[in-house]
């Protein structure tokens, strides 16, 4: 007798346990960030973030050629959502967070973007009301671990214009993943927002929108190319289908815990009690979130067949 075995339950385990471990790594990935965002602090913004996107574009369009994925010709529609994507999720994302930093210091952005997992959980359908406590709980230990810090009504509109970009880089991911898989999407995005970056850049800096970085600026470039766009980039694409952005949104909550650890690794300061406090909610969050009934992917992947993969998903090296 013949037996689907895309139909049974333990290979249908494998993916959702990979996506669980991929968007925890991913959003603690990009808590990072805020650790060497001080080493580039002095070096041209718009220039800066134009390269860190380029290496990152060469690397994740070398990875796609490696893994055999040809290039797919998209929909008027497909080709919008894609610069979109770019557009808000990258470009106007990164102006956005510069932009209430100056006015309200990184603790007040932290803290709007903490309010993800809510965001995310409200977009994602028919969220039930286990997802839902767990996101507000998620959002609670962020804002404690972030702290509200000091700000002005513009830091605050700048910050909720990041939040609504972050909301924008999941969700119009979702209708591009089935047909072009997470390897895609983060090359063509990282890709378009290279030439967005330096037209704002040449308006804001001009020709002193580039130079010669030092060796620490180097480092921290490269660190946002190489790790958190890169490598966080692809996990988060990888791990959105695979969980829906109701569960995967959870573990944007791991962006200040992230945070943390890296301050003390750093030596930038040991983490304090309402750092900790904040850190044990946001885990107790994500586990009555993982807790809920029914199952985190709201089918927006197609499902393998036989033991294919999705249509678009890439075959890593040594991907089974």
């Amino acid at each position: 007798m013949n037996v689907d075995v895309s139909t049974t339950t333990r290979p249908a385990a494998r993916p959702e346990s990979r996506g669980l471990a991929e968007a925890a790594t991913a959003m603690f990935l990009v808590g990072t960030l805020a650790g060497v965002s001080g080493v580039i602090g002095d070096y041209p913004v718009y220039g800066g973030q134009a390269l860190r996107y380029l290496l990152a574009a060469v690397i994740l369009l070398a990875v796609a050629r490696v893994a055999g994925l040809r290039f797919v010709r998209l929909t008027p529609r497909e080709t919008a959502l894609l610069a979109t994507l770019s557009l808000t999720g990258l470009v106007i994302f990164n102006v956005c967070v510069i932009e209430a930093t100056r006015h309200g210091g990184p603790a007040l952005v932290g803290t709007i973007l903490g309010t993800v997992p809510l965001a995310l959980a409200l977009f994602s359908g028919r969220p039930s009301r286990r997802l839902l406590g767990a996101a507000a709980v998620v959002v609670a230990g962020a804002t404690v671990a972030t702290g509200l810090g000091s700000g002005d009504l513009a830091g605050l509109l700048w910050s909720l214009g990041a939040l609504s970009c972050e909301v924008c880089f999941s969700m119009l991911a979702i209708p591009l993943l089935p047909k072009l898989g997470a390897v895609r999407v983060s090359a063509y995005s990282v890709t378009l927002a290279v030439p967005m970056l330096a037209v704002a850049g040449l308006l804001v800096d001009g020709a002193a929108m580039v130079r010669v970085p030092t060796v620490p600026e180097l480092a921290g470039l490269g660190y946002q190319s190489l790790i958190v766009t890169t490598v966080a980039f692809f996990l988060w694409y990888d791990a959105l289908p695979r969980l829906g952005p109701g569960t995967a949104g959870l573990f944007a909550g791991l962006i200040p815990v992230g945070a943390i650890v890296t301050g003390a690794v750093l030596g930038l300061g040991a983490p304090s009690v309402p750092d900790l406090l904040g850190a044990a909610l946001v885990v107790a969050g994500i586990v009555i979130g993982l807790s809920s009934a029914g199952s985190p992917a709201a089918g927006v992947r197609r499902p393998a067949v036989a033991g294919r993969p999705a249509a678009g998903e890439p075959r890593p090296p040594g991907a089974g």
